[in-house]
């Protein structure tokens, strides 16, 4: 098998269309693909998994998604969902010494809520139907799912392969599969199947008879089942119809104001409400808050000009009292100042003691226009406060009559927008007609899938019974000559079978061990580490044997050795299967030392497979290893992503190779 080239159409990270020639020669079997960390190298190990197995292909970026939700997730995120994406992969197979072309197209796209997925499959540049609706059988016959997972695969993550009950699945699956041993036990079946046939052909009529009706009423359970499967599919149709229907009748309701003249009689039970609020908030303003002294704020100007006047007259009053002790008390100073100052200094300050005695006989002469009491002052600046009180007191009642306006006026609009009763009961109808219509269909659904299982109960215990009935016919027949001849024969080539396969198996598992152990000699570093390997033909566990010929347990081995002895093992079985698939490997570097990268470069990528394609980062295949791997090498490309737009486009040539798609 020979990968000729692949395009993606907006698959993952992929923005619009991107190809890749693969083509490799003889001596040039390497195609290398470099690319950063997150720039899509993964993703096209899976595109190659994904365009030739669909929903069974082991993707890595799948994980446990459903497969719809993985094909919706897969489309470039700058993409147009109703356009899609696509994979198309041409690869050739010899088969009979012909070489056959094939193109395989898969692709998916958007359209509503369904994701419609689209395979087709060109033979020799003419589309085979036939090999596009039976695909998934068609690809086992070429390349068997089990299989190309040996040859397609994560360099870091095959690590877990040195594990021995890992490998042992591994082994036991390339060996029946890869190296022909389980058609062994396929020809032991098709022998069985033959002991069978024949049997019947020797049955008593009356046993004969009874089996044929088993098999009339299984063929007719089987057609209940088909029909139930179909009728179930037909009712889920309608349904998902009515379902459509029933939305477009609710939008419809609810684009006309359904919603509004539902809440017709809570929005006018909630309008009395408000309006008895506002009525009540009102009422207040008039008895409560503007019966009180509020009124007197509009004499703010008055009051202010008579507590001003009442503390001038307080101040009159004081310093009239005043003036009467500083006579006394400037008669005091003077005959205290007598023999202590010359006469002219007792003048001046005689003279400004009489000024200010005269200033405070002014001030306490000022006319007193309305003669308050003592108290007056207090009274009044009391009044101040109160009304200060009241003013603040009235703006919270006004601002709760304002909100409370403002909720009615709203309601009013609301009230205003119920459509009119008699349009809105038409669709209310209408609704009210879906809905009874899509609960009918679901009831009629459920109906379905349980006349579907019933069905299926019939033809399982059916299929039970015709079971039963050949294990009695093949012991009742058994006495018959011809039947014990035939069985004689078959057992005896059965167990000629057996020795042939324990011989065959035998034989696989020895090349086997040569070949991993000789890919491993080449790879490790260690040359003296392992002396020997064996694998077990019972559980095909595999067992490493150290220099002093005791096994070595694969835990003791360091994370590289382990990534080595599992390359070793896919190494081994593609030699004994003779190199005729592809390899893909994903990050083939990942946990090695330069010294078996080396050893990787120079001994195992270019004889790995007559076609080798390696998904690599510039740390892996660096500028050094380049130079050594470079003449295996058919071509070159580099995946570059885009970090502003998150998409990825392949260019031709490599890191430190000036963009030179082709290597001579």
């Amino acid at each position: 098998m020979l990968l000729r080239n692949i395009t993606l159409q907006d698959f993952g990270a992929y923005r619009g269309k991107q190809f890749l020639d693969l083509t490799t020669t003889p001596g040039k079997p390497i195609v290398l693909i470099g690319g950063l960390n997150g720039c899509g190298k993964t993703t096209l190990l899976d595109a190659i998994q994904l365009v030739l197995y669909g929903a069974r292909a082991r993707c890595s970026g799948r994980g446990s998604r459903p497969y719809e939700s993985y094909l919706r997730e897969s489309i470039n995120r700058q993409a147009d969902p109703a356009a899609g994406a696509g994979i198309s992969l041409e690869f050739s197979i010899t088969v009979d010494g012909e070489e056959r072309i094939y193109k395989l197209h898969r692709s998916w796209k958007v359209s509503g809520k369904t994701l419609n997925e689209f395979t087709s499959v060109f033979i020799n540049d003419k589309i085979d139907f036939v090999a596009g609706q039976n695909w998934p059988d068609y690809v086992e016959d070429l390349l068997p799912l089990e299989v190309a997972s040996l040859f397609f695969f994560d360099g870091e993550k095959i690590e877990s392969l040195a594990d021995p009950d890992r490998a042992a699945n591994v082994i036991e699956s390339a060996v029946q599969s890869l190296l022909g041993v389980s058609t062994i036990e396929q020809l032991r079946s098709d022998l069985l199947g033959l002991q069978r046939r024949h049997k019947l052909s020797n049955e008593d009529q009356k046993v004969i008879d009874h089996i044929h009706e088993l098999q009339a009423s299984y063929a007719d359970a089987e057609d209940q089942v088909d029909v139930a499967y179909q009728k179930k599919g037909q009712k889920q149709a309608e349904l998902d119809g009515a379902k459509n229907k029933l939305a477009e009748a609710d939008h419809a309701f609810e684009t006309e104001g359904g919603d509004l003249y539902r809440r017709q009689t809570a929005l006018e039970t909630e309008r009395k409400e408000v309006g008895k609020q506002l009525a009540a908030t009102q009422d207040a303003l008039r008895h409560k808050v503007a019966a009180g002294p509020l009124p007197l704020l509009l004499l703010g100007t008055q009051i202010t000009a008579v507590q001003e006047q009442a503390e001038r007259e307080r101040t009159t009053a004081a310093d009239s009292q005043v003036v009467d002790v500083l006579d006394q008390r400037d008669q005091w100073i003077m005959e205290l100042l007598t023999d202590a100052l010359p006469k002219k200094d007792r003048d001046a300050i005689a003279k400004q003691l009489d000024d200010d005695r005269k200033n405070r006989r002014n001030n306490s002469s000022a006319e007193r226009t309305l003669n308050f009491s003592d108290g007056a002052l207090s009274k009044i600046s009391a009044l101040s406060e109160l009304l200060e009180h009241e003013r603040a007191r009235a703006k919270e009642v006004l601002a709760q009559a304002a909100k409370q306006a403002k909720r009615l006026e709203s309601i009013d609009r609301l009230l205003g927008s119920v459509p009119d009763e008699e349009a809105i009961t038409k669709r209310l109808q209408q609704r009210d007609r879906a809905m009874r219509e899509a609960a009918m269909l679901e009831a009629e659904v459920n109906a379905a899938a349980e006349h579907y299982a019933a069905n299926l109960q019939r033809q399982e215990r059916l299929k039970n019974e015709l079971e039963r009935a050949h294990q009695g016919r093949v012991r009742s027949i058994e006495k018959a000559e011809d039947s014990a001849r035939l069985i004689t024969y078959t057992n005896r080539s059965r167990d000629t079978l057996d020795k042939f396969g324990d011989a065959l198996l035998k034989r696989h598992i020895n090349r086997l061990e040569v070949a991993v152990l000789d890919s491993l000699t080449r790879l490790m570093r260690k040359s003296g580490l392992i002396r020997n390997l064996q694998i077990d033909t019972d559980k095909f566990r595999l067992t490493l044997i150290g220099d002093d010929g005791e096994p070595i347990d694969p835990g003791r081995l360091s994370a590289g050795e382990r990534q080595l002895l599992a390359i070793s093992l896919l190494w081994g079985l593609a030699r004994v299967a003779g190199n005729w698939l592809p390899s893909v490997i994903d990050t083939p570097l990942g946990r090695l030392d330069s010294k078996h990268r080396e050893h990787l470069v120079d001994r195992y990528f270019p004889h790995a497979s007559h076609q080798v394609l390696l998904l690599s980062t510039d740390e892996e295949i660096d500028e050094p290893l380049l130079t050594r791997l470079k003449p295996s090498i058919a071509h070159m490309y580099t995946l570059v992503h885009d970090d502003q737009e998150f998409t990825t486009s392949v260019e031709p040539g490599y890191w430190w190779t000036g963009g030179t798609s082709h290597v001579a």
